[in-house]
């Protein structure tokens, strides 16, 4: 892709983030809907420092835009909590946020020579880097409006077609041993992708698709939230002190039949959709409770390279190893992006779901939470 075509799809990234904030109240703006997520505003805010952060103070050494607001738009600086009450009126940022963004763009598209040669330059990494940075906080920003609605939509609605359990879909793709290639390229790979590896799998058997939600209602059917024996000791114990029995967005009617909530309402779940809003503890109970497991990095990478996985990119997929450095891993552009995961807490995470964009949507991407997260749009695939 030309730079010209690549500062377009900037472009784009730039107003989907202002669109998602002109649209709603001043509350849904900077109210904060989950621990783990930020007020809708404080993300334009931060993708918009972070694009003066690299462009202006990192390439030419000018912070007078990112010095004063470094503290609040820095994450480890300010807690969420307070993130909300202290960002500015709705109408100024957002007219900020779009001087600064045109602003951007020119300056991409008209780079003095001097500038030109700047190692962050080299093949246009640091503009792809900006477009997937936008386009993850953009799909956060989607995890916060869903969030908002489970606390709008209780109750009141009946599905018109009542989620019905099934079996486990027996369709499965066989994998031959071999050396397989994972990982993805500079520019457009993150530093937690590269360098490419060779894994040497063994044979496997992986699911064509995702578990449905019929599939994991036969799950909750048959007592899964409540067998001991399918889960480890610390997803047992987050269960029990959460209360967990079901995903996240699911509600239960009077008559114990199943419905969801997303950003549009309350709706029916549909059988053959991949379940989304479920843990990593709960992936792996359900794993265990089909006699099968979940799938590492590599295999799912290797299966969906020679084109044998169905319907990625609908759910972000658990994956059964936690996040981790490849041989020869060098933090890049800064440390902060990968290097204070990779403590052996948080897991792997393949494909995309609905709401990611195509620029993160690769088979090398790695996603990486903690294994009780599951206001993410994760669900998972199954391998034997």
């Amino acid at each position: 892709m030309s730079t010209e075509a690549l500062i377009t799809e900037l472009g784009q990234a730039q107003a989907l983030l202002v669109a998602l904030v002109e649209d709603v109240d001043d509350a849904t703006f900077r109210s904060q809907y989950h621990p783990d997520l930020s007020p809708l505003g404080w993300h334009l805010g931060h993708c918009v420092f972070a694009e003066c952060l690299w462009l202006h103070e990192k390439l030419r050494g000018d912070d007078s835009v990112t010095q004063p607001i470094a503290d609040f738009y820095t994450p480890p600086r300010t807690p969420r909590a307070e993130r909300g009450k202290r960002l500015p009126a709705q109408p100024a940022l957002i007219t900020w946020a779009k001087g600064l963004q045109a602003f951007n763009l020119h300056f991409l598209s008209n780079l003095r020579p001097e500038w030109q040669g700047h190692a962050l330059l080299e093949n246009d990494y640091l503009i792809h880097f900006l477009i997937q940075h936008n386009c993850q906080h953009y799909e956060t920003m989607l995890m916060v409006l869903a969030q908002k609605a489970l606390t709008k939509y209780q109750s009141g609605h009946t599905p018109h077609r009542p989620l019905q359990a099934s079996k486990i879909n027996s369709e499965t793709a066989s994998i031959p041993a071999g050396h397989y290639r994972i990982g993805g390229n500079k520019p457009v790979a993150y530093d937690n992708e590269v360098p490419p590896q060779q894994a040497d799998l063994g044979p496997y058997a992986i699911s064509k698709t995702p578990v449905s939600n019929s599939e994991y209602l036969a799950f909750i059917e048959d007592a899964g939230y409540q067998r001991r024996e399918l889960w480890q000791d610390d997803g047992w114990n987050w269960r029990q002190e959460n209360e967990i029995s079901s995903p996240d967005h699911w509600r239960k009617t009077e008559s114990g039949d199943w419905y969801a909530v997303s950003m549009r309402g309350c709706y029916d779940l549909a059988d053959t959709e991949p379940v989304s809003g479920v843990s990593y503890h709960e992936a792996r109970a359900f794993a265990h409770w089909a006699d099968a497991r979940l799938p590492h990095e590599y295999q799912w990478e290797a299966a969906c390279r020679i084109g044998q996985l169905e319907q990625t990119g609908r759910v972000w997929e658990w994956c059964d190893n936690s996040f981790h450095a490849y041989e020869g891993f060098t933090p890049f552009p800064y440390p902060e992006y990968s290097q204070p995961w990779l403590d052996g807490k948080h897991f792997s995470l393949r494909g995309g779901s609905l709401h990611t964009r195509p620029a993160i949507k690769r088979p090398s991407f790695r996603n990486f939470f903690l294994a009780d997260k599951r206001h993410i749009f994760a669900g998972l695939r199954l391998v034997y």
